[in-house]
């Protein structure tokens, strides 16, 4: 009978070192692989990208975000957006962001390159959610670079009434000076104006005029037009201005010694004549309670009531005798309130009719 080959010791020991740094190697391949993948995922990843731009728009570097590729536009670019070519780029600026925080990754696919990232957030107090689209944008060494490709940038077409002056997010703004049409511009006309988005944008009125407390918007969507409409409000400094320069006006027209005040909107007709060496003596008896409303993109003085008192001798023209007349004229009166280019107030007092 044969005996087996016996296995040194020595050789047996080898097989199995050999085994084990062949499993080691598999761990070590595992790892690496997975390190990798984290890696890519957390650094070099079309979501991580995406982060990193909602991180510098969460740290207020609205330039650097400008930066990023894909999200600046040119003329070409917004025309083919159905932007406005003259959009203005004044919110585009680290004064004009509101917070973003809570940053969160959903989902990433992928489609024929085109990878869509969404994400959800809270801008300025609010909770909203984003997608935006990422291609590849060549490589860095061994790692690929990224772009967007459409531009998380949006537009606000904004309508103040009643104020060329607001402010969005705290950034003051004239109308005036960031309109394509400088002071010609219609103040009714929508201005344009690009932001970056995800944000919030809050656009308040304070002037010695006019306030709002503030409409607020959430640009959620990339390459979206957005309208906005704020109604300002007058103040109540502005209101007793108003009311001040009404009285002083009717006060004025009180002091006209004829029956039919000029461009008054009161005034008396009588069937008799005046009485030699007297003369009509006009005073308000009753001042109107004035209101201001808004009117486009002025004001107006809604109708109001009030009286004035008219005291005079007549002389008849049946027997020639004379009496003595007074009479209170109820009337009414409105107006028109426009701010002058240079920040004054022009006031038409007028009658309705």
């Amino acid at each position: 009978m044969m005996q087996g080959r016996r296995v040194s010791p020595g050789r047996a020991r080898l097989r199995v070192d050999l085994t084990i740094l062949s499993l080691v190697g598999v761990l070590l391949l595992a790892a690496l692989g997975a390190g990798g993948a984290s890696l890519y995922q957390q650094f070099y990843s079309p979501s991580a990208f995406v982060h990193r731009y909602l991180d510098l728009l969460a740290e207020g570097r609205a330039a650097d975000a400008l930066r990023v590729p894909g999200v600046a536009l040119d003329v070409a670019v917004l025309q083919g957006a159905d932007f406005e070519p003259t959009a203005s780029e004044a919110l585009l600026r680290r004064a004009a962001l509101a917070t973003l925080d809570d940053i969160e990754i959903v989902s990433a696919t992928e489609r024929d390159g085109v990878h869509e990232v969404k994400v959800t957030y809270e801008a300025g107090g609010v909770d909203g959610a984003s997608a935006f689209r990422v291609v590849q944008n060549g490589w860095i060494g061994v790692t690929p670079n990224w772009r967007f490709q459409r531009s998380p940038l949006a537009e606000i077409d904004l309508t103040v009434r009643g104020s060329d002056t607001f402010a969005v997010n705290g950034f003051t703004i004239d109308r005036r000076q960031v309109s394509s049409q400088s002071a010609e511009s219609d103040p009714l006309a929508p201005l344009p104006l690009l932001v970056l988005t995800p944000g919030a944008y809050s656009v308040t009125v304070d002037t010695a005029v006019s306030a709002t407390p503030g409409v607020r918007v959430l640009a959620d969507t990339a390459m979206a037009r957005t309208a906005v409409d704020v109604q300002a409000q007058p103040t109540e400094k502005f209101t007793e201005v108003v009311q001040q320069q009404v009285e002083q006006f009717l006060t004025q027209c009180a002091s006209q010694e004829v029956l039919q005040p000029t461009s008054c909107p009161f005034g008396l007709e009588v069937q008799n004549r005046i009485a030699p060496g007297s003369m009509p003596k006009w005073s308000i008896k009753t001042q109107p309670k004035v209101s201001v409303v808004p009117d486009g993109a002025s004001w107006a003085i809604p109708a109001a009531d009030a009286v004035a008192h008219i005291d005079m001798e007549v002389q008849s023209l049946f027997d020639g005798t004379v009496h003595e007349l007074k009479e209170d004229v109820p009337f009414q009166v409105n107006g028109t309130i426009t701010i002058l280019p240079d920040g004054s107030v022009s006031i038409r007092v007028g009658s309705p009719g």
